[in-house]
This record gives structure tokens, sequence and C-alpha cells, in this order.
């Protein structure tokens, strides 16, 4: 059996739903009068709810079997939520039932205005289930189109973060409506409801001073998420620490640590403190090796052997190499190193890597090059001083 879904059929929706409504309250009216000429009034409440209830799982088979026929040559996204929404639509559907129940059962006015406002708030609620539901979805389906275990990973951690963020931001707003809606259908408390939305007189004062930290993070989180100083994946130096950031939550960061600690942070130390960020716009890095050498070491050849020590490196990337003498002291000449490689982890790799071959290179073949202490004795003691020969020893460097 085929469905209609044309324009005109949508359009027409609304008027066969109401028609069906009325009727089924016609009929459930005329059957629980019959009812409780022969039965007490609570027995044939709890039958109405029964039957309400009954119904609106068979009602749910129906509407699931449509939108399956419906979705099955649609994109991921439609089938997903079809999937994912079962259990609100059943509930949808039951509380809706048990409104056309509470309407038609032979209970008191102030029972019924009782059970109407309980389902009225899960209905809500319910609403906001699957409102989260389809953002979960679609934030999802969105993440699946990039990779972070790439080489070049800086795309996909961009539409990451602000993803995560993004979501997590929603979820919030979405808990924040769906309460201040639940609260403002209670008269007592509706004040509250609409400072939740408001942010308006006194309630709203107190409310607003009582979430500070938590709206505080929640604007930070906005502002990271739109302008990016940090992502997922990036390379940080926080507090002395370095180390990746591994997740970013509505309300801290956690860093994962070189030696597998986790550092939480709050999500306004990035917008308020300094820190670095080693991979902001892409993950190369120059990574620096530091040697002290003797006054008479070979640079020349030295910075050749390097080089070749270096070009053999897997962890290279063949940008940047260079050898220069930094600084002369008293007793050692300081060179220093430079070497590039795509990522952080390789470049620390490649400077112990490099560390270690040139160190051994010089061990080997210039050992004449590691760092001594000279010193200059005189044979013959100074005429008429008495000074012996090792008081004659001056340090030289």
């Amino acid at each position: 059996m085929a469905t209609d879904t044309t324009p005109e059929a949508l359009d027409a929706l609304p008027d066969g739903l109401q028609t069906l409504e009325t009727a089924v309250s016609d009929v459930m009216e005329t059957a629980v009068d019959q009812a409780t000429l022969y039965l007490p009034d609570w027995t044939v409440s709890v039958m109405v709810f029964v039957v309400c209830f009954v119904a609106a799982l068979a009602l749910h088979r129906m509407v699931r079997s449509t939108l399956d026929r419906m979705v099955r040559n649609k994109d991921l996204f439609w089938r997903s939520l079809v999937t994912r929404s079962t259990k609100p639509l059943r509930l949808l559907l039951i509380i809706i039932a048990l409104g056309v129940g509470v309407n038609a059962a032979p209970i008191s006015a102030e029972t019924a205005r009782l059970f109407s406002h309980l389902l009225l708030v899960a209905f809500i609620l319910c609403l906001a289930w699957i409102g989260h539901t389809a953002l979960y979805i679609w934030t999802t389906l969105h993440m699946r189109r990039f990779k972070l275990d790439a080489e070049d990973n800086l795309l996909a951690r961009k539409h990451v973060t602000q993803t995560r963020i993004l979501l997590r931001v929603a979820n919030v707003a979405i808990v924040v409506l769906a309460v201040a809606a639940a609260l403002m259908t209670v008269p007592a408390v509706r004040q509250y409801g609409v400072s939740l939305l408001a942010a308006g007189g006194a309630a709203g004062i107190v409310v607003g001073l009582a979430l500070q930290p938590i709206l505080k993070n929640l604007i930070a989180g906005i502002q990271l998420a739109l302008t990016q100083p940090i992502r997922i994946d990036d390379a940080l130096i926080v507090e002395g620490e370095w180390g990746w950031v591994e997740e970013i939550t509505s309300a801290y960061v956690v860093l994962k640590l070189w030696d597998w600690r986790r550092l939480v942070v709050p999500l306004s130390y990035f917008i308020e403190q300094p820190f670095q960020n080693w991979t902001r716009d892409n993950a190369e890095l120059i990574g620096t090796c530091m040697f002290y050498l003797d006054h008479s070491a070979d640079v020349g050849k030295l910075r050749k052997v390097a080089q070749q020590l270096v070009a053999q490196n897997r962890l290279w990337d063949g940008k940047v190499y260079a050898m220069q003498v930094t600084d002369f002291r008293e007793r050692v000449m300081e060179i220093r190193v430079l070497v590039s490689a795509r990522t952080a982890p390789r470049v620390f790799d490649l400077r112990c890597e490099t560390r270690e071959a040139i160190i051994d290179y010089i061990q080997r073949e210039m050992p004449h090059a590691l760092p001594r202490t000279r010193a200059e004795a005189s044979i013959n003691a100074e005429p008429g001083t008495g000074r012996s020969l090792q008081d004659n020893l001056s340090p030289l460097g």
C-alpha cells in the first residue's frame, strides 16, 4: 500500500487529525457513559487508561511502519532519526493518548487537572528528548566525515572541536528551555521559568549569581567554538605541563600529558590566561638540540656529519636543518642544532634520536671535542717566594 506524501495530502493532515480526535472522543464518552451504569467510576477510569495505553502502542506500531517506508530511500540522517526516535515517539503517543483518556474518564475535576498538568510536563520533556536525539544524530554524522588520525588533521580538528563544543552548548540550551517551559506551567513557580528565559527581575538576578560559574564556562565554550584558540588534539603547554587536548566539555578541558597523566583545566582559563599552542595553524614544529663542546671541535666537519645523520632519520620532514655556534664561553662553546618534523611527538623523538646519534659520533670519531678543563703549570718555583709547583697551577679554562 503506497503512502500519499503530496503537499495536498500533508495540508489535509491537521483537519484529518482533528476530525479523528473528535470522533474518538465522542465514541469514548458514549462508551464511558454506558460503562458507568454497571461499574464503579474508578474501575471505568482504569479501563479507560488501559485502553488508551494499548491504543497508543498499536498506533505507534502503525506510525513506525509508515515512517520506515517513508525514509527507506532517504539519507542516513532521516533513517537514523526514525530508528533512534522509537522510544521518545512511543512515549509521546502514550502521553497524547492518556491526555484523551483524562478528558473521557469519570474522575473529579481536581484529579483531571493534576493528571493533565503532569502529562503536559511529560510532553515538554519528551519534545526535549526528541530534539536532543536529532541534534546528536546530526553531529555524529557530521563528525564521521573527518578523521583525527590523519597525518594532516588540522581541518578535522577544527570541525570536531566546533561540533563538540556547540553540541554541548545546544544540549544545555535544550535543558534550560525544557525546564523553563515546565516551570512556567506551574503558577506558583512560573516567575522562575520566566527568569530562566528572560533573566529579568530579582529571581533572574538570584539565579544568575547562583549559576555564574556555569554561565561563565558556557560563554567561554561558545567563544572557544567560534575563535578556536585550542582544538581537539592540539599540543599545549599549560601551567608548565606539556600535553595534548584530549577532550573539551561544556565546563572544562582535559589535557593528556606526555606521561599519561590528565590535567583538567576550566574552559574560562583559555580565555583569560596565556598559554602556548604548538599546533595553532599547523602541526609542523622545529626542535632544538644543544651541545657544549671544547673550543678545538671541528664545527664544519661536525655540521656535515650531523646533516647526514638527520637526513637518514625517517622522522625528519626535510624542511629545516641548521647547526650554529650560538655562544662561546670560557670553557666550552655552545652549538645549536635545529630540525623540523610534521607533528609535536615526531619533533620530540627526532630531537632525542639526533642528540643520541651526534653524541655517539663525537665519542667515536671526535673525542677531543668533548669538554675539557685546562691548567698551566710552572716547573720551577719563583725565586724568593717559596711557592711550590702546585701553588703555580693556574686554570686556563
